[in-house]
Formats: structure tokens, C-alpha cells, sequence
């Protein structure tokens, strides 16, 4: 019996570079589509750089990505989004002075507020935004203006607006970083029922509890190019990543 391997996100030979510094360096790796995967490594490793070559925050020097084999290498962020990559970022990105229903609606709607409001009416974005914040947690902050969140909040007020536009994968950049024991676990279970859900995930994060708790599968960066892949129990203990974290 023959098994199908669907194709996800992929890359080949991918490369960024900033000056002298190879930020990416010939990075080929292939992530498992309806899986959660890790992408860890050292600070400076180039995994954020590889996520905005990945999603068109800035465009690579060399090599190639691919997404349900399309290449998608180079397209702006908004048309990588409609292919069904979604993300967050490393520093949440909200609109501090729109309230937190705001916030979500100006993830699919145009450029001004009455706009937003007139096409959620019609299209049930409202409802819609309200499912989600339930969803995470935050529906009673509805009309709070996102600036007084916490922070942990407008993580997951960000992932609710990354949730939106209703991505097949989604991409989270250190979704623990500055949140509470709480909210991380909230967070993860999220991640787990939208995984059940057939959401794939891509994270990068330096939680190695939350890495290994929550992978299927890992890739570990180091100077900007992969070193190891594997699940969780292989790679931690692969020689390499050791050397990578701890030095030789």
C-alpha cells in the first residue's frame, strides 16, 4: 500500500544575507503538512529571517519557496496570505487605540473604520470575530481598547486576527514569549484542538518544554541553515543540536 504524502510548505536553497552576514544560508527543509512543527535554535540562528522570506516580509537573495507545490517565492504578504499562510509575530503587532473587535475586523476588511464596519455587517465578520474571541478567551474584552491588555492578552488577541482570514497553515513566532504560565496553556491547547482541527502549524520558539510537549516534528536551525530534523525524543538527542545550544 502506497502512502500519500501531502506536500506543505517547503523550501530550497533559500538564502538572505544582510551585509556579510548570512542571516539564511542555503536553507532546504520541508515542513509536515497537519502537523505541528518546531522550528528552534540558537538566537541569531536565522529563524525569524526565515519566516519573513517564507511569508514576503522581504524577499530572498537565493533559492526558492514552495506551498502545496506552488511557488510562492517573493510574493507580497497579502498574497501569500490568500494562499493560506497565515502568521504572528515575534513583538505582537495590534492597533493599540482600536478596541479588541476592531482589531480582528481590520484583519479582513478595508482601510477605514465605517469600511470595516459596513462589510462585517454584511459579510458576518462580526459574528465571526466574536466566535473567535470566545474561542480564545478574551470575548470579554470585546470593547477594551487593546493597548490595556496584557501582554499575554494580545498574544492571543493577535492569534484570534490571524485566525481570521481561516489559514490551512499558521506560522507563530514566540508565541511564549512574555506570557504567563496560564496563558501559555491556554495557548497550547489552542494550538492542539485547531491541529485536531487540521490546522498546520510552523512555531518558533525558545520554550523547550513547550517545543517538546507540543511538536510532531522539529527542525532545528544553527547559522542560518538546518543541522537536524526529527521528532522531539530525536532531536534532543542529536550531538549536533547539542553542540549548537551549548557549544563545543
Amino acid at each position: 500500500m502506497t502512502t500519500t504524502i501531502t506536500r506543505g510548505l517547503e523550501t530550497t536553497g533559500l538564502a538572505k544575507s544582510f551585509g556579510g552576514v548570512h542571516a539564511v544560508d542555503n536553507a532546504t527543509v520541508a515542513f509536515h503538512h497537519g502537523k505541528v512543527n518546531a522550528l528552534i535554535g540558537p538566537n541569531g540562528s536565522g529563524k525569524t529571517t526565515f519566516f519573513n522570506c517564507v511569508t514576503g516580509m522581504i524577499k530572498p537573495d537565493a533559492g526558492s519557496v514552495s506551498y502545496r507545490g506552488e511557488d510562492i517565492t517573493g510574493r507580497p504578504p497579502h498574497r501569500i496570505a490568500r494562499a493560506g499562510i497565515g502568521r504572528s509575530f515575534q513583538l505582537c503587532r495590534v492597533f493599540p487605540r482600536m478596541t479588541v473587535l476592531e482589531n480582528l475586523l481590520a484583519s479582513v476588511r478595508s482601510p477605514t473604520l465605517p469600511g470595516w464596519l459596513r462589510s462585517a455587517r454584511q459579510r458576518g465578520d462580526i459574528e465571526r470575530a466574536r466566535e473567535l474571541l470566545m474561542r480564545v478567551g478574551i470575548d470579554h474584552l470585546e470593547h477594551a481598547e487593546a493597548r490595556d491588555l496584557s501582554y499575554g492578552q494580545q498574544k492571543l488577541l493577535e492569534l484570534a486576527g490571524v485566525l481570521m482570514t481561516d489559514p490551512e497553515t499558521i506560522m507563530l513566532d514566540e508565541p511564549a514569549g512574555g506570557v504567563n504560565p496560564a496563558l501559555l496553556d491556554r495557548i497550547a491547547n489552542l494550538v492542539r484542538a485547531l491541529n485536531a482541527e487540521g490546522k498546520t502549524f510552523l512555531i518558533v520558539e525558545h520554550n523547550m518544554d513547550l517545543v517538546m510537549s507540543l511538536s510532531d516534528h522539529v527542525v532545528v536551525f544553527d547559522r542560518g541553515a538546518p543541522i537536524a530534523e526529527g521528532s522531539p525524543d530525536e532531536v534532543r538527542a542529536d550531538p549536533r543540536v547539542l553542540e549548537a545550544y551549548l557549544g563545543s
